[in-house]
Parts: C-alpha cells; sequence; structure tokens
C-alpha cells in the first residue's frame, strides 16, 4: 500500500500525462477564477488543481483514485456479466454481457466517475483507447452527425443525458470512416488553423463471447503498418521508452489469437488485485487509416483494450510466445 506523499507523487504524474482539450482547459481555468482565484497560473498548473479538485469531490480515496488512473476498472457505472455457455471463444465457454451504462440516479446521492463522454443515438460513447494525431484526422472524418452541447458533470442525473450532450463542450461530431457508427464516432474542431479531434467509442450494451466481439471492430487484421512496445516501468513512469516491434508473421498470430480469446469480466480480477502486479506490457498498433490502437497485455495470458470491463485469456502458447518477443 503507498503512502499518501507516493500517492500524490504518482497521482501529479498521471495528472501530468493527461491531454485535455483547449475547450475542457478554457472551462476550468473559467470556473477557478469564478471561485476567487486571483493568481494566474500556468494553465497545467489550473487543470491539476481542477483535476485533485474533482477526485475529492466524487469521494473517492487515494486507493480508489489510483485504480482509476491504472485503468483497473471501468471508469462508469458499468459491470459486466457472465453468461455461462454462450461463449465462442477459448476459457470457460462464457460470454460476458456489458450491460448498456447505468446513468446515476441522483435521487440516491450517486455520483458518476467522469470521463470524456458523448451521448449519440441513445447511447454513451467514451473516449477511445485508440488514438489518432491531428494531422491525420480530417482523412477519417465521415459524415456531421450534429454538434454536442455540454452540461454534463459528475453530479448529472439521467435528464442530463439527452441527444449529443456530453461533458466536453460544444464541437462538432463526425462519423469515422471504415468504422460503424454503432461502434465508434469523432469530435472535430478547428480553432486557428488547429485540428483538436478525438474517437469515442461505445463499449457497452454488447454481448461478447469471443475477442473478435470487441477487439474485431478495430479491424487489426490485416491493416497494422507498424508497431511498438512499452515495458510497465516505462508506461507507469511516463517514460515513452518504445521499443519497435516486428509486425510480421508473429503479430499476425497474435492477433487472430485475440480475436479468438475467449472474455473474462473485469471485476473479479480487478478485485482479486490483477493491477496490483507490475507484469504488464502495452503494445500500440498503427493502422493503415494512422489510427493507434492501445492494448495492455497481463503476464498470466490476458489483454484488455482501454476501460471496456472485460479482458480476454489467449491461448497460452500464442501469448507466451509473443510475450517473450519483447524483450
Amino acid at each position: 500500500m503507498m503512502n499518501e506523499q507516493e500517492f500524490r507523487t504518482q497521482y501529479k504524474k498521471a495528472v501530468d500525462q493527461m491531454t485535455p482539450s483547449e475547450e475542457m482547459k478554457s472551462r476550468l481555468e473559467e470556473q477557478l477564477k469564478g471561485r476567487g482565484q486571483q493568481t494566474k497560473r500556468p494553465r497545467k498548473s489550473v487543470y491539476i488543481a481542477a483535476s485533485i479538485v474533482l477526485a475529492a469531490g466524487i469521494g473517492l480515496s487515494a486507493p480508489a483514485v489510483w485504480k482509476q488512473l491504472n485503468g483497473a476498472g471501468p471508469a462508469s457505472s458499468e459491470v459486466a456479466l457472465v453468461t455461462p455457455g454462450a461463449g465462442s471463444g477459448n476459457g470457460s465457454g462464457s460470454a460476458v454481457v456489458i450491460p448498456k451504462m447505468e446513468l446515476p440516479d441522483m435521487s440516491s446521492g450517486a455520483q458518476m466517475n467522469m470521463i470524456a463522454l458523448v451521448v449519440y443515438q441513445g447511447n454513451v460513447y467514451t473516449q477511445a483507447a485508440t488514438r489518432i494525431d491531428s494531422a491525420d484526422a480530417a482523412a477519417l472524418r465521415g459524415d456531421k452527425l450534429g454538434r454536442t452541447t455540454g452540461g454534463i458533470d459528475e453530479w448529472s442525473g439521467k435528464d442530463a443525458y439527452i441527444e449529443l450532450a456530453s461533458n466536453i463542450g460544444e464541437t462538432d461530431i463526425y462519423a469515422v470512416k471504415g468504422y460503424d457508427t454503432n461502434f465508434r464516432i469523432m469530435s472535430y474542431t478547428e480553432v486557428d488553423g488547429q485540428v483538436f479531434a478525438e474517437l469515442y467509442e461505445q463499449t457497452n450494451g454488447i454481448t461478447i463471447g469471443s475477442g473478435a466481439d470487441l477487439i474485431g471492430k478495430l479491424s487489426l487484421e490485416g491493416r497494422i503498418t507498424s508497431a511498438q512496445w512499452e515495458s510497465f516501468a516505462s508506461w507507469n513512469n511516463g517514460l515513452q521508452q518504445l521499443v519497435p516491434l516486428d509486425s510480421g508473421e508473429a503479430l499476425d498470430r497474435f492477433v487472430s489469437a485475440l480475436m479468438a480469446a475467449g472474455p473474462l469480466a473485469a471485476e473479479p480480477l480487478t478485485e482479486q488485485g490483477i493491477y496490483d502486479s507490475e507484469d504488464r506490457k502495452v503494445i500500440y498498433l498503427t493502422l493503415e487509416d494512422q489510427t493507434r490502437v492501445e492494448l495492455t497485455l497481463f503476464g498470466q495470458g490476458l489483454v484488455r483494450y482501454g476501460n471496456a470491463p472485460v479482458f480476454f485469456e489467449i491461448e497460452s502458447g500464442a501469448f507466451q510466445s509473443f510475450w517473450d518477443s519483447m524483450k
């Protein structure tokens, strides 16, 4: 268990790595000014201060915040359920059902642990674990779907989650070329010639029988142009010490095994302390369309994508061979 000083150091480091939108940072600055902040501080410092206030405001203990920063669990109220005998992959033969994201009932005093989100066609899309550089975003931009409003924060009740409501302020929302809007959409804004774009995905309200039911939506197979991996020590300390990864046959075998992998609900594994171990590696897969997919590998033979409350258990031989290639 880390002491308070260690937690503060780690928390600040995690916040330093965040890349909030310009609009979000501006809103935070204005909020702080409105609370009587007279001393002008750098925008980064303002964001750090506001982030710490937010963490305290939603009532999280230090260990709980640290688990969220490490991706230890879904950053919402999503909880995956297991349906025995319904799976098609390896492992227990069970499907993992991720229910539609539950929205907070404010009459009960519940509060939402916020991540960036957009409501589209009655579904909640959260910030993806797939990134796109601003220079490549225009090529991916499909049809315009609408423009978000703000209005959602950690205190919002169900009535705030109306069509195109968000917690990212006002920005245009587009389809993403090559992907189903039922899975992925994107925000896209140009300010003074600069492009700000983020991908959002719906990873709730689905049943997962194998890796293909979620990872397959990323369209990895046959489209990986380059790959890198990062050790846990580098990732945990924000060092970005990325090592090239052979994008040949070994990677193809791993991706194929991931498609067939059996799902495991995340909550039991999290409660058992899977994030207490540093036996992790992160891989980054750049695709033909310049999207970059981030996957976290666990030494126990498991893989997780983003905050979706599910792990994938890969066939041991395929996993170990790939794991051992990253040294």
